[in-house]
């Protein structure tokens, strides 16, 4: 029972935070507060669910100590097998509940609740690795489709074969982070290209980055100092594309608070022939692209503390490889490998990203030491 006071130890200490944190946020000073107020409620949300967690584990030792009392001390035989049956129900549901409640213990990473940028670049291979960053593309799309979420694409450069040398998209929708953060690394592929003669298997590569999307008052922008550019946008749609200047392009001096050193911050949106939804998107991903430069240092201080890389770490590592002539996909991070490549590029990837949640929670819990 050792374990189980520890857990309950655990448990109680939170009792007064909850109260006090549902007392705050009906305090009229804390929602005028957007940024406090939007981090109590989601602290809200997750004591509320260990609460619950609580009473319910309470509940099951408290069966226990009844069953067994009956069990001891009745002498009506039809009571002491209900008491037998609940005792049953009880001990098989406590296992369960303690691991439930030791990973809603174990800090959430407070990223996973964001929206995501997405990028995919063709790696080594020329014109094969943008084919098969659209192909990663399209797998992606139709992910989003399964899921629910919204995938709007803000900048695109097509590969000549087909395909994109870059992609850049942003997801919305529920844990789009803490989903798609299991993508980002290098996606390596074993195929016969199309535009090899001879027959043979090449290998090329293309590379995810998954970004968690910056929340307007997360990052500092003074945007007197933002230099804007109009151009034309390229590519087809008839009369109109030459015609209206409706591409933005945004220069921005940041200093990186890291290194001391200024940088410039160049990026272009074409995605819309609506020039203000343009800029609204580039000034998106600029916030996101300082948030993510300004928080790589806590992604790399994680990275160094933990013995693998499930999620986050090195961007450079080869974490997925698609081999097409053995219709195989293997997950180098946890060995995970499967026969069904066909459906895995047709966006049934959610038994993989399964697989890796469940290995980062048996990491994180071994961290916790719980």
């Amino acid at each position: 029972m050792a374990e189980n006071n520890t857990l309950l130890e655990k448990l109680e200490g939170l009792v007064a935070r909850f109260e006090e944190v549902s007392t705050l946020i009906t305090d009229p000073a804390v929602i005028a507060d957007q940024k406090r107020y939007v981090k109590l409620t989601k602290e809200y949300k997750e004591l509320s669910d260990l609460m619950n967690a609580r009473k319910e584990y309470m509940q099951v030792l408290g069966g226990i100590d009844e069953a067994k009392n009956i069990i001891a001390n009745e002498s009506d035989a039809e009571m002491r097998e209900m008491a037998r049956e609940e005792l049953d129900i009880c001990q098989n549901r406590l296992p369960q509940l303690e691991e439930e409640i030791k990973l809603l213990l174990v800090p959430a990473d407070p990223q996973d609740d964001r929206n995501a940028i997405l990028e995919i670049r063709g790696g080594t291979g020329g014109d094969e690795a943008a084919i098969f960053a659209g192909d990663l593309f399209r797998m992606y799309t139709k992910y989003c489709e399964q899921k629910g979420w919204r995938l709007e694409v803000s900048s695109a450069n097509e590969g000549a074969a087909g395909g994109f040398k870059e992609i850049i998209c942003s997801v919305t929708g529920e844990k789009v982070y803490g989903t798609l953060k299991y993508e980002s690394g290098v996606h390596r592929v074993q195929r016969v290209p199309a535009t090899e003669t001879q027959g043979r298997v090449h290998t090329s590569a293309a590379s995810v980055a998954v970004l968690p999307e910056a929340e307007e008052f997360d990052v500092v922008i003074n945007e007197g100092e933002i230099k804007w550019d109009t151009f034309r946008s390229g590519g087809a749609g008839g009369q109109n594309v030459n015609k209206v200047e409706s591409g933005v392009r945004l220069r921005y001096n940041w200093k990186n608070p890291n290194t001391g050193v200024v940088e410039e911050i160049l990026i272009e949106c074409t995605e819309t022939r609506d020039q203000p939804k343009n800029k609204e998107r580039a000034l998106s991903r600029l916030r996101t692209f300082i948030y993510d430069k300004e928080h790589q240092k806590y992604i790399d201080d994680i990275a160094s503390k933990r013995k693998t890389m499930v999620s986050t770490g090195d961007r450079s590592a080869k974490i997925r490889t698609y081999n097409y002539p053995q219709g195989r996909i293997t997950d180098h991070r946890i060995n995970y490998t499967i026969y069904n490549l066909g459906a895995f590029m047709d966006g049934d990837i959610q038994d993989c990203i399964d697989h890796l949640i469940v290995a980062e929670n048996a990491e994180r819990l071994k961290e916790s030491e719980l």
